[in-house]
């Protein structure tokens, strides 16, 4: 059986990358006497497979894994038991059985994600940013230089900003994610920085993660639905 487990990274946490939580997961699974299934072969490995890796220094209450399981508890047990193995700054928040297949496969089902960025104290990048979000966001087109590992080229983001806005000082975001399209809130901030007339200063906010999405609509209007409702409760 298939579940899928949606947790929390938090506090001292977001400094550890993501390869060490994989680690850190496999070993928790074991600690809390899950019974989870192993690739065959020569060197067998625990079936999981986390949804979108995140970023070094990155919050977030809205991360995922599959986890391939011989035998499940009840989905509030095993919520139980993997929370008496966590340490600070990690928690469990759902267990859900899920579609089995690469088609149910949370890491290729994801679309879109919601952040919340927190700008540092004195670190606003204008005294009139708030009222400049709208206009910055009604732009036909929004050009920024995005670098990857082998190139640099110039993309229209606009696209991918599904949505944004300004409440209490934070700024909320929803960007098109996944392999093809990701968005990364950070060249957003870059973007508007720049359309500000400001510098861009990566230091200024904080980043939190909220929510990861797939896509269950058509081509011509999208229907973002969380990760975890794709699942259902294991009574």
């Amino acid at each position: 059986m298939k579940v899928r487990v949606k947790f929390a990274k938090e506090g001292a946490m977001k400094f550890i990358g993501h390869l060490d939580i994989m680690r850190y997961f496999q070993k928790a699974v074991k600690r809390a006497g899950l019974n989870a299934s192993f690739s065959e072969g020569y060197s067998p490995h625990m079936i999981m497979s986390f949804a979108s890796p995140l970023g070094v220094g990155i919050t977030s209450t809205g991360e995922y894994f599959d986890l391939e399981l011989k035998s499940v508890f009840s989905s509030k047990e095993m919520v139980k038991k993997l929370n008496d193995a966590m340490v600070d700054g990690m928690r469990i928040l759902s267990i859900r059985q899920v579609e089995e297949g690469k088609a149910g496969k949370a890491m290729s089902l994801v679309a879109a994600a919601d952040y919340v960025l927190t700008f540092r104290e004195g670190k606003e990048p204008s005294e009139d940013w708030k009222n400049k979000i709208l206009e910055f966001t009604e732009q036909p087109s929004i050009l920024i230089m995005k670098k990857t590992k082998k190139s640099e080229k110039e993309v229209d983001i606009r696209p991918f900003i599904y949505h944004m806005e300004e409440k209490e000082g934070h700024i909320y975001l929803t960007l098109a994610a996944g392999s093809s399209n990701n968005t990364k809130p950070e060249l957003v901030m870059e973007a508007f920085c720049q359309f500000l007339g400001v510098p861009y200063d990566e230091w200024a906010f904080m980043v939190h993660r909220s929510e990861l999405y797939a896509d269950t609509g058509t081509e011509e209007e999208r229907h973002l639905v969380p990760l975890e409702a794709l699942g259902e409760e294991i009574e």
